[in-house]
């Protein structure tokens, strides 16, 4: 099957519904037969989708770089841990490993990987699929401003098309299996 790509918040200081909704990521794409490709981290909503993963017997491929080794917030347990240079070069390596790209909810770091993988789309960089998972409307004030851009022509509509948006996760995957065979 396909890796997937899941962005999202490494924070300790979330709503445990949040880590809910990575865990639940997590144990659909193993259930699925899809590796789950990650930041690398074990803390955090990236946390629980790798342990999400693990727990329905999916593989885990983590991205992390050094610094975040350094700071013990590696995934040890990823049945397979790329130490990166740095996030840059993080970021590269996973949109490279990856077949499509899930964002949940999260907070920079989370739309710096999702405006990168969607910017290089954009760009004809990559042709991997993309949703953005807007549990509970989280982002729906993000959508509002992005179509925004796109009414004022800072965005062209075939680019704003190219971000598919689901309410679940098993809507999400839904949306991508057209785009993984």
């Amino acid at each position: 099957m396909a890796a997937i790509c899941v962005f999202c918040a490494s924070s300790r200081t979330l709503d445990h519904r949040w880590l809910d909704l990575a865990a639940e990521t997590g144990a659909e794409l193993a259930r699925r037969g899809h590796t789950l490709v990650s930041g690398g981290g074990c803390v955090g909503m990236m946390g629980a989708v790798t342990d999400g993963a693990r727990a329905a017997g999916g593989y885990t491929l983590g991205v992390i770089p050094q610094s975040l080794v350094d700071l013990e917030v590696a995934d040890l347990a990823a049945d397979e841990l790329v130490v990166t240079d740095g996030m840059a070069s993080r970021k590269t390596l996973m949109i490279e490993k990856s077949d499509a790209f899930i964002t949940l909810p999260g907070g920079l770091g989370t739309l710096d990987e999702l405006f990168e993988v969607w910017t290089t789309a954009t760009l004809a960089l990559h042709a991997k699929p993309m949703v953005l998972v807007d549990a509970d409307g989280f982002y729906r004030p993000l959508l509002d401003w992005l179509r925004t851009l796109a009414d004022q022509r800072f965005l062209k509509p075939a680019g704003m098309d190219l971000l598919l948006v689901a309410d679940t996760v098993p809507e999400a995957l839904d949306l991508l299996a057209p785009h993984l065979s």
